[in-house]
């Protein structure tokens, strides 16, 4: 009798444990999960989608790439160079619990580092710096005359940055406009600052700041047989007082250098220009003034040289031309 009660007994527990095994699975051909009616994420439309169909549409629209516009010129970016991957698991996640009609956002981390790394480059590529008005000879009436100075553009970085991250948290793919702020240049016409030129056989220094004639002073050039070159020099050298050193040459062979002081050849006051030994100067003999009669340099009045020597500097320069 025992025997034949255990085995009623499992027989009668088959069906049983048949009967809740079929209470826990899944219904056949029951509809997948869905979203939520009317719900938006960073502004993607996923609401009423199964979550796989909405796990697609999220990741297509993240890694949409960034347009970026540079006045007429558009190009674009894949989007993860500049940020991690989206959280699309955990954002539908959140989807399917949220009411209908809601607009839900996920953080998109940015990568900051990458960022600053790319608009630097832009940067780099597209800005310009600006053209500084430049010498380029003199007009036919002997004044300077100088090329045109252009603007150049500068990226402004920080605005570039700031509007990468928005994009990227808000997954938006709008164009993202760079915006360039202009640069001036430093040097223009106006302010170019002191051009001295020589007109050798007219025996006239003329100084100009830019393109205003400042003063003309009459001055003592070379001799035919050591003439004051010709051409675009600057000055390279500025002595107060200076010492006179017997240049390298046959007419000087023998002299002595001589001390500051009256007498000195060279004045109070030296403007050297860069070819050898070549300057703007005052002279001990102003009878010279006027004439062919030095050995190359520029002679002025020691007054006239004194002068001179307060409006000039290292690096202005001299032009020299036969007129």
């Amino acid at each position: 009798m025992r025997r034949l009660a255990r085995w009623l007994l499992r027989l009668l527990a088959v069906p049983a444990a048949a009967a809740i095994a079929c209470a826990a699975a899944p219904a056949a051909g029951a509809p997948p999960a869905r979203i939520p009616a009317a719900v938006t994420l960073n502004g993607v439309w996923i609401g009423g989608l199964t979550t796989e169909v909405a796990r697609a549409r999220l990741r297509a629209a993240f890694a949409q790439p960034l347009t970026f516009r540079d006045g007429t010129r558009t190009w674009s970016e894949p989007v993860s160079r500049f940020a991690r991957p989206a959280p699309v698991n955990d954002a539908i996640e959140t989807a399917l619990r949220a009411k209908p009609a809601t607009d839900l956002a996920v953080e998109i981390q940015s990568d900051r580092a990458a960022i600053d790394w790319y608009v630097a480059r832009v940067d780099r590529q597209d800005s310009r710096a600006p053209r500084n008005a430049e010498l380029l000879g003199l007009t036919s009436a002997l004044a300077p005359r100088f090329s045109t100075p252009e603007a150049g553009r500068r990226l402004e970085r920080a605005a570039a940055r700031r509007a990468i991250v928005a994009a990227i948290g808000r997954g938006e793919r709008a164009p993202i406009r760079l915006r360039y702020r202009p640069v001036q240049p430093e040097v223009t016409a106006q302010n170019y600052g002191p051009v001295v030129v020589i007109r050798r056989e007219s025996k006239v220094l003329t100084l100009y700041d830019g393109r205003r004639l400042v003063r003309q002073l009459g001055i003592a050039t070379g001799t035919a047989q050591y003439p004051t070159p010709l051409g675009t020099f600057s000055i390279v050298d500025m002595q107060y007082n200076p010492w006179w050193y017997p240049p390298a040459s046959d007419w000087a062979e023998g002299l002595k250098p001589v001390p500051p002081g009256p007498g000195n050849p060279l004045g109070t006051r030296w403007m050297g220009l860069n070819v050898y030994g070549v300057g703007m100067h005052g002279t001990p003999d102003p009878a010279s003034i006027g004439y062919s009669a030095s050995h190359g340099c520029i002679r002025l009045h020691i007054a006239d040289a004194e002068w001179l020597f307060t409006k000039v500097r290292i690096g202005t320069p001299v032009v020299i031309v036969a007129a």
